[in-house]
């Protein structure tokens, strides 16, 4: 996609100042507990072993989800490769061009503060400027968010950072480091959807973050801390994650904005079934909302599906509507674009249908106005 027009609706959404204010105190509480030592010797037996690799530093526009439903915000998910940040930019400023030049210095400056941190915590030294970044994803050129692919190499560039985006396949990567047409790039910007870079296609990269030969983020260390479906298990346990040192208005804030989340394979299927309409069923393994399922929607032969290991079962938290615009009401959800507990921007998603997408006329990032 190189028309960024088609992911920006016009439509204003409305977010309470105390519902984004409870949204900001979960990120900063969920980054907290992600450095916690005991939160981390509970979850890294529980990850692949590329993700039990501390490789030093953090990852990158990390993305948090919520719905905002009659009790108030909900978390939907955490991710690990958000995109849309710049859209989102774009979309309370209709006409900007998607480059540099375009963006204020102050939102400049924060996104690169985040890769210098990320490049200074990589070398155990300074906040840094990279001098090559490869940007990469899986068919990039073919990828719906293409165009701020293509913003971001030109933020580096006005930066003073070479810059390319690149399928892997395109890189020259092993244990020694990564490199493309002889430039060696020593950060990585990495939009793939393969978190624990486990497929073929990631093998150079992986053994050169294994190898410390770059500086990968966002990264599967990240990802298995925050990111994977599978931790909001234990998130919506708040009496156990006061064992793990979680201080006790953090763990209130988790009871009250984590919905209820837990995997099939603990559950009795005829029970689950039976309460099916107040539910929602998601692939652990699979990005964003693809695969997702509402309980109210489902099939008993495609329940019968399900891979209970594979598939978080969790408690509904209906999304709010926006009811602007000719098209009608439109479902809404709100992300939060975060580097540590830095929160670098929300956005509004308007879409149709039973999970968020960017198909839907009139839908797409929206402008938020904090009320």
């Amino acid at each position: 996609m190189t028309d960024h027009r088609e992911a920006v609706s016009p439509h204003i959404v409305l977010l309470p100042r105390a519902e984004l204010a409870r949204m900001i105190r979960l990120v900063r509480a969920l980054d907290r507990l992600s450095r916690l030592p005991a939160y981390r010797d509970r979850v890294i037996p529980e990850v692949p072993e590329t993700a039990r690799f501390d490789p030093g530093h953090d990852s990158v526009m990390m993305g948090y989800d919520f719905h905002l439903t009659g009790e108030g915000a909900k978390l939907i998910e955490v991710n690990t490769n958000a995109g849309g940040a710049l859209l989102s930019y774009l979309a309370h400023f209709p006409g900007t061009p998607l480059l540099a030049s375009g963006l204020p210095h102050r939102l400049k400056a924060q996104l690169l503060r985040s890769f210098a941190d990320e490049m200074g915590g990589f070398a155990g030294a300074r906040p840094a400027r990279p001098q090559c970044i490869a940007i990469v994803d899986e068919n990039p050129r073919e990828q719906f968010l293409y165009s701020e692919m293509l913003a971001f190499a030109d933020l580096f560039a006005d930066w003073g950072a070479a810059a390319v985006v690149a399928d892997p396949a395109e890189l020259e990567a092993g244990p020694g480091g990564v490199s493309l047409g002889g430039q060696r790039a020593d950060l990585v910007y990495n939009r793939h959807c393969d978190f624990y870079l486990e497929s073929d296609a990631m093998a150079g990269l992986r053994a050169a973050y294994l190898g410390r030969a770059v500086c990968l983020t966002p990264n599967p260390f990240t990802y298995g801390l925050l990111a994977d479906k599978r931790r909001m298990i234990l998130w919506s346990s708040p009496e156990e994650l006061r064992t793990l040192g979680l201080r006790q208005r953090d763990a209130e804030l988790f009871a009250s904005l984590v919905p209820r989340s837990r995997l099939l394979s603990a559950l009795d299927p005829e029970e689950v079934w039976q309460e099916r309409k107040a539910l929602v069923f998601k692939p652990v393994s699979r990005f964003g909302s693809r695969g997702v399922l509402l309980g109210r929607k489902i099939s008993r032969s495609r329940f019968n599906t399900l891979v209970p290991e594979e598939t978080l079962v969790q408690a509904l938290a209906e999304p709010s509507l926006t009811e602007q615009g000719p098209e009608g009401p439109m479902k809404t959800d709100f992300r939060l674009y975060a580097y540590r507990n830095r929160i670098l921007g929300v956005a509004a998603r308007l879409y149709r249908g039973q999970v968020t997408n960017m198909r839907t006329p009139g839908g797409g990032f929206a402008p938020v106005r904090v009320v």
